[in-house]
């Protein structure tokens, strides 16, 4: 059984750097695609981005795209994502997820791709 826990999360001022990190607990394997997504107040979740786990292949969600960085320690079973210049809109919990069947291209930005989610860390940003 796979266990996801976030961490990282607060209240941060516009064009601020924030890092998150999941905890993954489990087995793993090479394939598996990690990725995070968030949700905010009256929206869906929506995907923020993804990567396998050994790194060699990442997508962002275009909002996020040159502000955030994601990326994997596969040694110590952890993912994280690095918040540069974060914005109001980046305001959301945060949530870290795992598929079952390694990583698809074509459906890496869809959440029921993934088996595994975290509790979400929740991350504010306001001035």
């Amino acid at each position: 059984q796979v266990q996801l826990v976030e961490s990282g999360g607060g209240l941060v001022q516009p064009g601020d750097s924030l890092k998150l990190s999941c905890a993954a607990s489990g087995r793993t394997a090479n394939s598996y695609a990690m990725g995070w997504f968030r949700q905010s107040p009256g929206k869906e979740r929506e995907f923020v981005a993804a990567i396998r786990w050994i790194a060699d292949y990442t997508v962002y969600a275009e909002s996020v795209k040159g502000r955030f960085t994601i990326s994997t320690d596969v040694a110590n079973n952890m993912l994280y994502l690095q918040m540069n210049n974060v914005k109001p809109e980046d305001t959301a919990v945060y949530y870290c997820a795992r598929d079952s069947r390694g990583l698809r291209v074509g459906f890496v930005q869809t959440q029921n791709e993934y088996a595994y989610w975290g509790q979400g860390t929740q991350v504010t940003v306001s001035s």
